[in-house]
C-alpha cells in the first residue's frame, strides 16, 4: 500500500477543500465483506487551469466510480490511489461503491464473534490511514470535512456513531450530523451490545460491551459515569471552550490494539476495562486515567487536531498530562502522578535511550509509515513529562490561559507545534520557543547528579547536569527520624534551577538528598555516597510515594546502566518492598524484578536465586496481608508468586482447591495464571487446559487456552504454536499475542532454541503480508527476548541490514536488539 508522503499531503491540502461525505454501509453482506458507498463533495481552490490528485480507497472489489456523475474506469486504482485528473477549479462530488474487507487485526472494521455466546460485533479503528479499509477519502487529517453517516445492520443490532444515532427501521441507522473532523476520527461500533445510559448537563452518556460481559459492566456502572461526569465537569471548569460534540458514548470492544481511541462522541477502549476478575485498586486508578484522558482529546486533537503526523505529540503528550492530573483532581484516585512515575516514565526514559529515539515534536516525518512509529514513550510519557515541567516553571494559570487561546483560534480547525507555542506566548511573558527549542525538539535524557561540600553545619549542594535541557526541580532533603532509624523526616524541600548560578547552602548534612523530588522534571537522577547508604538501610521510611516512586526508577536507571548490580536492586528489594504500601510501586518494582532482573540481566546460572528471592519476598506479602486489611496488594503478590514459581506443588494445591489459603479464591483470571506457570513447569497438560476452556468458554479463554498450550514443554506442542503463528494467518491479533506469549519460556531455552533463527525471516514475512499491527506484534511479543547471547544480536542485526523489514517491524526489532546490547552489557560487566 502507498502511503501518504507530507509533500503530497501539503500539495493536496493546497489545492482542495473538502466539504462533506456521505458515507452508507451495509454490514449484512456475510462474513468478509461489507459495502462501503461514500459521496464526498469538495471544492479544487484556484481560477484557471485543471489540477490533478488522488483519493484514497483500499477495497476488496472496487465497484464503480463517478466523478461529477461522470464514469472512472475502477480499474485505475493502483494499490490505495485511485487518480483524479484534470480537475477543473469549483465545486465536485466524487462517488465511490465498494466491497471492504472486515479485519481481524484490529484495523479497519475489525470483526469479532464472541465465543462465550457466538454473537458477533464490528467496530472501526481508521487511525493511522486505515480510514480507507472503510471508505474512500482523501485521507489526511487537514482536509476535514463533515459527515453524514447511514448504517444497515443485522436485526437485534445497535449501532454507534460518532453522533446520536437513530434507528429507522428494516435495519438503517442513521447518525447525527458531525461537525468538522479529521478523516481518522469517523467511528462505527455495530452489534448487539448491551448497553448502560443516562444524561449529563443535557447530553446523552452511555457505555456499551459485548452482551456476555454485561454483569461485569453492570457491577462497574456507577463508577464508570462517576468518572466520566468529574472529569467532564472539571474540563469545563479548565476549559473555555464546552465540550463540543452532541453525545458521549464509550464502547468497551474486543481485541482492540490501543487502549482506546478518542473519536468524537464514541470513545472506544479495549474491553479489558470491563472486569470480570478481581482487580486492584491501581488498575480502576488506571481505568479512570484512560478515561480522562480520552475526554481530553475532545477538546485536543478532536476540536484542534494536528496539520500533520509531526505533531502527534500534540495530542498524546497533552491528553496523557492531564489524564493524569485530571484523574487526581477530579477523582478519588488522588496518587496517580506516582503510578505515571513508576510505570509509565519508565517507558519514556527507555524510549529515549535507544537508537530509534526522536524529539517529542520531530520535524522529519516524511510519511504515514514513519508516523506510525512515533506512537510511543517519547510522544506519550516524556512529552507529558515535559508538560509537567513546562507548567512547573510557567505556573498552571498562564498554562491554561494559553490553551484556551489555543482553543479558541483554532477550533474545528488544525494547529501546528508553532502554533501551540504562539498561543501559550500570547499568555506569558516568559519564553516558551527557547523552552520548546530545549525540551521539544531534542533527543535524550539528562543526568541529575548531586554534590555536597563544605563543614558539617554549614554545607553546600550543587546538581551536576550532564545533558543541555533547563530544569526546575525539587530537592528533597531528609533526616534519619529520631529514636527510629528506618523512618526518614522531610527536612526542607528546595527549589533549584538548573544549572545552577551558585551553590546552594542546605545546613547540616542530611541523611538524603532526593533530586527531583516530587517528579516534576525528565531526568535520570543519581545518589551521593551518603545517600545512596541511607536509602539502602531506609528507603521503605520515606514518607511520600511519590519520593519513593523517583527513588526506586533511579535505581532502575543505574542497573540498566551499569551502574548498579542487578542483585543489589534485588537486595533493597527484597529489604523494602514488603514494607511498602503503594500497590503500583509494589507492582512496578516486581514487574522489573521478574521481568527484566531475572530473566535477562543475570545469568540462567544466577536465575534460580533471584527466582528465590523473588518467591521469598511474595511470600512475605502475602504474609503480611494475611489480616484482609490489603487485598490490592494481597492480589499482587498472589499474581507474581504464581509467575516466578520454581516449582508447581504450591501453586497446583491453590488450582485444585480452588483458592489461595486466606484468600483470594480463584477467578477466572488467576486459574489460567496458574494453569500457564504450571505449563511452563511442565506440570500440566492438553486434558487439563481443556477441560478449563470448557469451564471458561469466553473470549479471555480462548487467549487463556492458546497461552498454556504454547507453553506446553513439549516438541510437537511447541510446532503447532509456531506454525499457528507464523504459517497461518488465521489468528486475530489477540490469538496470536496469547500465542506467542506463551512460546518463548527462559525455563525451556533449550527446547526453543532452533526457533531463534527461524524468527527474524519468518516475522519478516509475517509483517510483510498482515500489516503494522501484527508486525508490532510480531516484534512485541514473539521477539526472543530470553535468549541474551551474541548469536540473536547478530542474526537479528543481519535481519535489519539485509531483509528489509516493514517500517512497524523495524523499529520493533530495533529496539528489542537494543535492549537485547544493554543486557548483555549488564551481565559482561558483572554488575549481574
Amino acid at each position: 500500500m502507498s502511503v501518504l508522503t507530507r509533500d503530497e499531503a501539503q500539495t493536496r491540502a493546497r489545492l482542495l477543500d473538502v466539504h462533506h461525505y456521505a458515507i452508507d454501509l451495509d454490514l449484512t453482506r456475510g462474513d468478509e465483506t461489507f459495502d462501503s458507498r461514500t459521496a464526498i463533495r469538495f471544492t479544487v481552490r484556484g481560477d484557471e487551469g485543471t489540477a490533478d490528485t488522488f483519493v484514497e480507497v483500499k477495497p476488496a472489489q472496487l465497484r464503480s466510480v463517478t466523478l461529477d456523475g461522470q464514469p472512472l474506469d475502477p480499474t485505475a486504482l493502483e494499490e490505495n490511489r485511485l487518480a483524479l485528473k484534470d480537475l477543473a477549479p469549483g465545486e465536485h462530488e466524487l462517488r465511490v461503491e465498494a466491497a471492504m474487507r472486515y479485519s481481524r487485526t484490529g484495523e479497519g472494521m475489525h470483526r469479532f464473534t464472541d465465543p462465550a455466546d457466538g454473537e458477533t460485533y464490528v467496530y472501526t479503528q481508521l487511525f493511522l490511514d486505515d480510514v480507507q479499509r472503510v471508505y474512500a477519502a482523501f485521507d489526511q487529517p487537514d482536509l476535514k470535512a463533515v459527515f453524514d453517516l447511514t448504517v444497515t445492520a443485522p436485526e437485534g443490532w445497535t449501532v454507534l456513531a460518532n453522533g446520536v444515532t437513530e434507528d429507522t427501521g428494516e435495519g438503517r441507522w442513521q447518525a447525527a450530523t458531525t461537525p468538522l473532523i479529521s478523516t481518522y476520527l469517523v467511528a462505527v461500533a455495530a452489534g448487539p451490545w448491551h448497553s448502560v445510559r443516562t444524561e449529563h448537563r443535557g447530553l446523552p452518556f452511555g457505555i456499551h460491551c459485548r452482551r456476555s460481559l454485561a454483569p461485569h459492566l453492570d457491577t462497574d456502572a456507577d463508577e464508570l459515569f462517576e468518572v466520566t461526569r468529574a472529569c467532564f465537569d472539571r474540563y469545563h471548569e479548565k476549559f473555555d471552550e464546552p465540550y463540543p460534540f452532541d453525545s458521549y458514548d464509550q464502547a468497551f470492544v474486543p481485541e482492540f490494539n490501543a487502549g482506546a481511541m478518542e473519536n468524537p462522541g464514541l470513545v472506544t477502549f479495549r474491553d479489558e476495562f470491563v472486569f470480570r476478575s478481581a482487580v486492584t485498586d491501581t488498575q480502576r486508578q488506571t481505568r479512570a486515567m484512560v478515561i480522562a484522558h480520552e475526554m481530553a482529546h475532545m477538546w485536543f486533537g478532536d476540536l484542534v487536531t494536528l496539520r500533520w503526523w509531526d505533531d502527534i505529540w500534540l495530542n498524546e503528550s497533552f491528553a496523557e498530562y492531564m489524564g493524569y492530573q485530571t484523574t487526581a483532581e477530579a477523582t478519588r484516585f488522588t496518587d496517580t502522578w506516582t503510578d505515571f512515575g513508576v510505570t509509565r516514565k519508565p517507558w519514556g526514559y527507555d524510549a529515549d535511550q535507544r537508537p530509534s529515539t526522536h524529539p517529542v515534536a520531530p520535524e522529519d516525518v516524511q510519511d504515514t509509515a514513519s508516523a506510525l512509529l512515533n506512537f510511543d514513550g517519547i510522544s506519550y510519557a516524556k512529552g507529558a513529562s515535559a508538560l509537567r515541567q513546562l507548567v512547573a516553571w510557567l505556573g498552571e494559570k498562564d498554562f491554561l490561559a494559553g490553551i484556551n487561546i489555543h482553543f479558541e483560534r483554532h477550533r474545528f480547525a488544525n494547529a501546528s507545534l508553532a502554533d501551540f507555542i504562539d498561543s501559550l506566548a500570547a499568555a506569558t511573558d516568559r519564553d516558551v520557543h527557547a523552552w520548546a527549542d530545549a525540551w521539544l525538539r531534542t533527543t535524550g535524557v539528562d543526568t541529575l547528579v548531586p554534590s555536597v561540600t563544605g563543614d558539617n553545619g554549614s554545607r553546600a549542594l550543587t546538581v551536576r547536569r550532564t545533558g543541555e535541557r533547563p530544569h526546575r526541580i525539587a530537592v528533597g532533603l531528609y533526616d534519619q527520624s529520631p529514636g527510629d532509624e528506618g523512618r526518614l523526616t522531610p527536612r526542607e524541600r528546595l527549589d533549584i534551577d538548573v544549572p545552577q548560578a551558585e551553590p546552594r547552602p542546605i545546613g547540616k548534612l542530611p541523611a538524603l538528598v532526593v533530586l527531583n523530588d516530587g517528579d516534576l522534571s525528565y531526568a535520570k537522577i543519581r545518589f551521593d555516597a551518603d545517600s545512596f547508604r541511607t536509602l539502602r538501610e531506609s528507603l521503605s521510611g520515606l514518607p511520600d510515594p511519590l519520593t519513593r516512586a523517583v527513588v526506586w526508577n533511579a535505581l532502575r536507571d543505574a542497573v540498566r546502566d551499569g551502574e548498579l548490580p542487578a542483585a543489589t536492586y534485588l537486595d533493597i528489594a527484597r529489604a523494602h518492598l514488603p514494607h511498602e504500601t503503594d500497590l503500583a510501586l509494589v507492582d512496578g518494582v516486581l514487574a522489573f524484578v521478574s521481568g527484566q532482573v531475572a530473566d535477562r540481566y543475570v545469568t540462567a546460572e544466577q536465575r534460580p536465586a533471584a527466582l528465590s528471592t523473588l518467591a521469598e519476598l511474595c511470600r512475605d506479602l502475602i504474609r503480611r496481608t494475611e489480616d484482609g486489611d490489603h487485598p490490592g496488594l494481597r492480589l499482587i503478590a498472589v499474581r507474581h508468586r504464581i509467575a516466578t514459581a520454581a516449582h508447581p506443588d504450591t501453586i497446583a494445591a491453590w488450582l485444585a482447591d480452588g483458592t489461595v489459603p486466606g484468600g483470594p479464591e480463584l477467578d477466572p483470571e488467576l486459574r489460567w495464571r496458574i494453569l500457564t506457570r504450571l505449563a511452563v513447569l511442565g506440570a500440566t497438560d492438553e486434558a487439563a487446559i481443556a477441560a478449563e476452556l470448557a469451564d471458561d468458554p469466553s473470549a479471555t479463554g480462548q487467549e487463556g487456552a492458546a497461552r498454556c498450550r504454547a507453553a506446553l514443554p513439549d516438541a510437537e506442542a511447541k510446532a503447532r504454536a509456531w506454525e499457528a503463528m507464523f504459517a497461518s494467518d488465521d489468528l486475530s491479533n489477540y490469538l496470536f499475542t496469547a500465542t506467542a506469549q506463551g512460546f518463548w519460556q527462559p525455563e525451556q531455552a533449550d527446547l526453543v532454541r532452533d526457533y531463534v533463527p527461524r524468527y527474524y525471516p519468518e516475522a519478516v514475512a509475517l509483517a510483510a503480508r498482515r500489516g503494522p499491527a501484527m508486525a508490532d506484534a510480531a516484534g512485541r511479543w514473539a521477539f526472543p527476548a530470553h535468549a541474551v547471547d551474541a548469536d540473536t544480536l547478530r542474526l537479528g542485526r543481519e535481519c535489519l541490514a539485509d531483509a528489509d523489514p516493514i517500517p512497524a517491524l523495524r523499529r520493533k526489532l530495533t529496539d528489542q536488539l537494543d535492549d537485547l546490547a544493554r543486557a548483555l552489557r549488564v551481565r559482561e560487566t558483572g554488575t549481574a
